[in-house]
């Protein structure tokens, strides 16, 4: 719930030498990687913006742990850290600037939160998280030349996961010669190119990256810094919307 939580659960795996790791199962998935790579890479040139939303409506509130204060519920801490988690991760870098706004549920928590962040290397992100609302789930990465749709970030199906690279036309008042007299449109269509990033059981993966982490020594997906750079954000925004445990 907090970063001296982290830290507590950090200093007692320290303390009798076992394996700790945030279970944020997206971030061992190879559409993950291969998305990360394709921005890295160049493929939409400069980072600029990156979008990301996770939602659902529920009408069960009774007995149900998202509605419950003592335990940390909310859309920010049950859904909106994946978003996040994202947006730290393609940019690279902790945000110097985080602002939100949200709505309360009358159990308390957040039923409703969006904000926009920014970070050192001037890339922008916005996010939106709910539990009583809808939304398409998924997360645009916004660059110079292109963008990288990833329609199911988040649960990356067993088969064919996939995101699409796209390149926009740009507006046809900026295409030369468009705007002489009788001139037919001559903007450049838009481009797609759609990714099969491979698959695999998505908790499955998880175990054995775990697995490999303890066995092996392989070099955790989430790290202990990473965990606690995104737990700090979570306090900082449920602060802004008025949560507080």
């Amino acid at each position: 719930m907090s970063a001296g939580e982290v830290m507590a659960i950090v200093d007692a795996a320290r303390r009798h030498g076992v394996f700790l790791m945030e279970a944020f199962m997206y971030r061992c998935h190879p559409q993950t990687d291969a998305v990360l790579d394709a921005v890295r890479g160049g493929t939409i040139g400069e980072l600029k913006l990156i979008r990301t939303s996770f939602c659902f409506r529920t009408t069960r509130v009774a007995d149900n742990i998202r509605f419950r204060p003592e335990l940390a519920g909310g859309a920010l801490m049950d859904v909106g850290c994946y978003c996040l988690s994202f947006s730290r991760l393609l940019a690279g870098a902790e945000p110097t600037f985080a602002e939100a706004t949200g709505r309360l549920h009358p159990s308390g928590v957040d039923e409703l939160c969006a904000g926009v962040l920014r970070f050192p290397n001037d890339v922008t992100a916005t996010f939106a998280c709910g539990t009583t609302v809808q939304a398409d789930n998924a997360a645009f990465v916004c660059g110079s030349e292109g963008y990288v749709e990833v329609p199911v970030p988040w649960k990356p199906p067993a088969k064919e996961a996939t995101y699409t690279v796209a390149h926009s036309a740009p507006p046809r008042m900026d295409v030369k010669g468009s705007l002489a007299p009788g001139a037919a449109p001559t903007a450049p269509p838009r481009r797609t190119h759609t990714v099969d990033a491979g698959g695999g059981d998505l908790y499955g993966i998880e175990a054995d990256e775990f697995a490999a982490s303890v066995l092996d020594g392989r070099r955790p997906r989430v790290s202990r810094e990473d965990t606690l750079g995104n737990t700090r954000l979570l306090e900082r925004l449920r602060k802004q919307i008025g949560l507080a445990y």
